[in-house]
Parts: structure tokens; C-alpha cells; sequence
């Protein structure tokens, strides 16, 4: 007898083959039978009905940052909402473990960074995780058993570099002792079933005390050293970030993601891949990494997003803002000296100047101020303000945009939310989309979920590219959208028995209504340990999420089952070739 039969649904199962008609069942957490006879399939204990829904496998996720939200979000949300069944965490070199048992402030230390790097709420980590691990396999087990996703982790270089070398990881140089240690600390990382090494080189990301992480500092002997370890462990992978995945590679940055991939024979992703018509020269540039990785015996993966995921941003707390080139000082002064500074004609020319200067980057992209749009204000002089466009308000007023936009943050005490209207919303940079997610080492991906948490939700990705594919822009077909969110993710990562609907597959599942697919607008809720805020959206459409057979998801509610398995190298993946595997 069959747990569960899903009856008379239109399967998608993943690898891109036409829809059919079949009947689903399910036993054991696995997919048991699938039947094209109408009433062929064994009984069941229980039944669906599924006539005019698609059933697909779970969507993989494969950028996250649910390392803490897990311990007091068991569910993944709102990914899990959004029919995401698998996560990949630990990325950007970024992992709560392992940590020192003789240094119990590296804790701390580690939720700054996190706060600040992550843009985690440090009350949520401070209150909503127990820290009670030290190494790696200490910290997976916590997670076993008590999470309704299936989860893999990388092992982040940051926290190898702190166990090893304390404080000095910032700004100091392992000595061929201490680059020993973080090798066998490693290795039994690995052991324990981390995916991989993920590192962060990105002149973005600084810890607690506003220094390069620690990461940052390493050298290319130390990353081959770590990424050779990688190619020991079987079922393992690579994720890395420099400053150039925000815009274009340098050359030094190809040699070293291209040195790291063949030292490991082993597939290495980045994140994220931003596609811009405007910037026509961009796409080819990243993708020669992967070009030359190949012909070298080695795999680079690029991500990229198939929607525009919309953040906020604002003159009062760290955001994105603060990353562009020279901003960051002056958004770091106390706010009566940050409006102050603000106000003065000649400093906003220099943050412009600034702004819009080649080496903002991908950072120019925010500094069109007439196209942001006014979110929420909190001063009597600035109601009715909400929903304006800065460039309509600058008209009305006969100022310059950023004049405008400065002017409200101020009266507000620069608490003014920010939305800044995305300038590759053409057709151009769609088409180029398109064509780019046809690359052999571009992937979906890169939702950063879990992370920056009140400045955008990338999590909605899945079901908002669907409902774009489905009733949208209809840029590919369903069948190969569905598998570039399934089977495409599952396979770089080499995931056992994930990723496609099929007999002796784990049932991972997605029930949905192609009428109503699609992400509701994210809005900010206060549901995070200590009450902090974050952005949410709800899903639409979606009728049934299944985890390893288990029933997560019904019509967009959580059930409060954990079915989710801890996946583990080794064990839950194979090691994927750098040809392709």
C-alpha cells in the first residue's frame, strides 16, 4: 500500500521532457510508483486530487544563508513557501562553525560579523541560536532532526582562519604550522560532511568591526592549499567570491578562481551574475572564466537571478549604499553629522561624482536617484510623500534629484525607506537573459535568503520566474524552467536522488496552480527572535510542498512537520565532474 497518492496531475518532472498527465505514489519518503493508467496505482492510506495542477520536483536553492535562521525557523521560510525543499548553506565563507572552545568570545565576534557582513538582525543570533557546538560536526547535529528543509553547508574559510589564528586572522598570515592546523581542521570539517570550501575575497564584505573579513586577507597559496583539500572529499564543491563578481572579472581574479577549480577538480560557483544590456560587456567577460576553466580541466559556475529582486535602502542604516566608494565614511557618522554632511552642496557633488565613477562598478546602478521611488516616511512633513517618484518631487520642487531625496531623509532623521526602481527592466537586457541562461555554466540561483533580511527577499525567485514563464515575458518553455529551479541546481551539486520526479527519487514535491503561480509583494514583518524585522512575500498558487514525503506546505500555511534530512558530502552527494558530471 502506497502513503500517498497524488492523482490525475500534469507532471513536470524535471529534466526538461514534455508535461504528461500521470497518477504519484508515494511510500517510505520516496517516490514509489508513477502511473499514466487513470487508477492503476496501488491503494493508498490517503489521496489527492490533482487534476488542472503541475506537479514538480522540490526547487533547490542554491545560494542561502539560513545557517541560524534554521534554529528558530525550522521551515526555511518563506523559501519553503515558495516550493524551495533543498537548501545550500555556508556560503561566502560564512559559517557558525566551527569555533574555538578555548576562545568563547569568537562567538560573538562571529554574530558581529554576520550582523554586518549578512545583514542578520544580532538580536535574532543572539536570541534565536543556542551556540552550543564548537567544531563543524558539532553544529550539523544540532541541526538534525529539527528542520523541514533538507539543508547541505559549505565550510566557510572565515571561520577556519579565526579558530586557527584568533585575531590575527584579520590582517595576518597563516604560518606553515597554523596553515597545517586550518588543513586538518578542514579535513575534519569535510569529514563531518561539509559540501566544500567557500571563500570571500569581495572588498564588500567587512565584519562586525568594519575590517576586511577574514578571508580576505588569505593569499593564493593558501586557497589552492585549502581547494586541493576540497578534491580529497568526495561529493564536494567550491563557492567563491571576489570583488569582481559585482561587475567585471580581473585578470588576477580569472587566474585565481580558475587556479582554485583545477587545484580541486571540482566545480566552483560565484555569486551573482548581474545582466544588464546597458553593460553589454559584462556577460561575456564573467563567462571567459568559465570559458578558460574548461579548457584547463576545471568548471566555473556562474549565478544569476531570473527576476529583479527589489531592496530598499536608506540613509539611516547600513545598506548597499554604504558599499559605493566614498559613501561609506559619511554614512557612518552620527546622524546629526550625517545630515549635516548631506546637506552641503559640495559633499553630495563628490558622492555623486563618486556614485557614478568607474570604480562604483555594479554600485552605479543605484545612483539614478531620480528613479527611486519614496517608501515608508516618519514626519509630518514628509506625509503624502509615500509611492512618489524622487524625479516628480525634484520637478515640483526645482531641484536636483539627490537634493530632493536628501532633503526628505533628513526630515525624517534618515529613517525614510528608500526603492529604487531597477534600470534593467527592458526588453534588451530580458532578451539578453535569455540567452545568457543557455550557457552551459550559468545557473539559477543566488537568492541570498536568510540574509539581509529587512533590505530584500530574494527567496520568492522560484514562483515569481515561473509565473513570469508561465503568463509573463514566457521567455522558456515551463518544462525548462522548471528544470533549471530542479534538476540543474541538483546536478552541479551532485545531490543523490533529488532534483527530478521520478520512481526511487526522494519525494521532494511541488503541487501547483499554473493560473495563480507567483509571489505576492514583500512587505515587512516583525517575526524575527526580538521582535526584529524582515521582508516577507507570499506565495501564490502553491497547493502542496512535500519534503522527503512529508506534507511542509498546505495552501501557502506551514503544517509544522520537520521531514528535512541535514544532507551531508559523501553520504547524500557524489562528486560531480569538472567536465560537466
Amino acid at each position: 500500500m502506497l502513503d500517498h497518492l497524488i492523482k490525475g496531475a500534469t507532471v513536470v518532472d524535471g529534466t526538461g521532457a514534455p508535461p504528461y498527465t500521470a497518477d504519484v505514489g508515494l511510500r517510505d519518503g520516496l517516490i514509489a510508483a508513477i502511473t499514466q493508467q487513470p487508477g492503476a496505482a496501488d491503494t493508498a492510506k490517503t489521496t489527492q486530487d490533482a487534476t488542472g495542477l503541475i506537479l514538480t520536483p522540490g526547487f533547490v536553492d542554491p545560494h542561502t544563508h539560513y545557517d541560524a535562521q534554521l534554529f528558530w525557523d525550522p521551515f526555511a521560510t518563506p523559501s519553503m513557501n515558495h516550493g524551495v525543499t533543498t537548501v545550500a548553506g555556508g556560503n561566502c565563507g560564512f559559517t557558525l562553525a566551527p569555533l574555538n572552545p578555548a576562545r568563547p568570545k569568537d562567538a560573538d565576534y562571529t554574530r558581529r560579523m554576520m550582523s554586518k557582513v549578512e545583514g542578520m538582525s544580532l538580536k535574532a543570533l543572539e536570541d534565536g541560536v543556542d551556540w552550543s557546538w564548537t567544531s563543524f560536526a558539532e553544529y550539523l547535529d544540532a541541526l538534525e532532526g529539527r528542520i523541514a528543509v533538507n539543508a547541505g553547508f559549505m565550510v566557510g574559510h572565515c571561520a577556519l582562519r579565526r579558530h586557527v589564528m584568533g585575531p590575527d586572522a584579520v590582517g595576518g598570515q597563516p604560518s606553515p604550522a597554523q596553515l597545517d592546523q586550518m588543513l586538518a581542521l578542514f579535513h575534519e570539517s569535510m569529514a563531518a560532511g561539509g559540501w566544500g570550501l567557500s571563500t570571500t575575497q569581495s572588498s564588500t564584505h567587512s565584519d562586525g568591526d568594519g575590517k576586511p573579513v577574514a578571508s580576505r586577507h588569505a593569499r593564493p597559496g593558501e586557497l589552492l592549499a585549502l581547494s586541493r583539500a576540497v578534491g580529497e572529499h568526495e561529493g564536494t564543491q567550491i563557492e567563491a567570491i571576489t570583488a569582481g563578481c559585482l561587475d567585471q572579472f580581473a585578470d588576477a581574479e580569472i587566474d585565481l578562481l580558475v587556479g582554485m577549480t583545477t587545484a580541486a577538480r571540482r566545480p566552483l560557483n560565484w555569486n551573482v551574475l548581474t545582466i544588464d544590456a546597458a553593460v553589454p560587456q559584462r556577460v561575456p567577460r564573467q563567462l571567459a572564466a568559465s570559458e578558460r576553466a574548461r579548457a584547463e580541466g576545471g568548471r566555473i559556475v556562474a549565478l544569476t537571478m531570473p527576476i529583479l529582486t527589489p531592496m530598499n535602502m536608506s540613509l539611516g542604516t547600513f545598506c548597499a549604499l554604504n558599499l559605493i566608494p566614498g559613501w561609506g565614511d559619511i554614512l557612518a557618522l552620527p546622524v546629526p553629522d550625517r545630515i549635516a554632511k548631506l546637506r552641503d552642496p559640495a559633499v553630495r557633488a563628490e558622492m555623486l561624482r563618486r556614485a557614478n565613477s568607474p570604480e562604483a562598478g555594479v554600485f552605479r546602478r543605484l545612483a539614478d536617484f531620480g528613479r527611486y521611488v519614496i517608501g515608508d516616511t516618519y514626519s509630518q512633513v514628509n506625509n503624502g510623500l509615500s509611492g512618489r517618484v524622487v524625479r516628480d518631487l525634484a520637478a515640483e520642487r526645482g531641484q536636483e534629484p539627490f537634493h530632493t531625496l536628501t532633503e526628505i531623509c533628513a526630515n525624517d532623521n534618515l529613517r525614510t525607506i528608500l526603492w529604487p526602481m531597477p534600470s534593467d527592466n527592458d526588453p534588451d537586457s530580458w532578451e539578453l537573459r535569455r540567452r545568457t541562461w543557455e550557457h552551459e555554466d550559468v545557473l539559477l540561483g543566488g537568492s541570498d535568503a536568510g540574509a539581509h533580511l529587512d533590505r530584500m527577499c530574494g527567496a520568492p525567485y522560484t514562483t515569481r520566474f515561473l509565473g513570469d514563464c508561465l503568463r509573463g515575458r514566457k521567455l522558456v518553455p515551463l518544462e525548462r524552467a522548471v528544470r533549471m529551479l530542479t534538476d540543474d541546481p541538483a546536478r552541479l551539486f551532485g545531490l543523490r536522488g533529488r532534483g527530478r520526479l521520478t520512481e526511487g527519487y526522494h519525494a521532494d514535491l511541488v503541487l501547483f496552480d499554473p493560473e495563480r503561480i507567483e509571489a505576492g509583494t514583500a512587505t515587512l514583518v516583525h517575526d524575527l527572535p526580538g521582535d526584529s524585522p524582515r521582508l516577507d512575500s507570499r506565495a501564490q498558487g502553491i497547493h502542496s510542498v512535500r519534503v522527503n514525503g512529508v506534507e511542509t506546505i498546505r495552501d501557502d500555511k506551514v503544517t509544522g512537520a520537520i521531514p528535512g534530512t541535514v544532507l551531508r558530502s559523501g553520504r547524500h552527494t557524489r562528486t560531480v565532474s569538472t567536465a560537466g558530471g
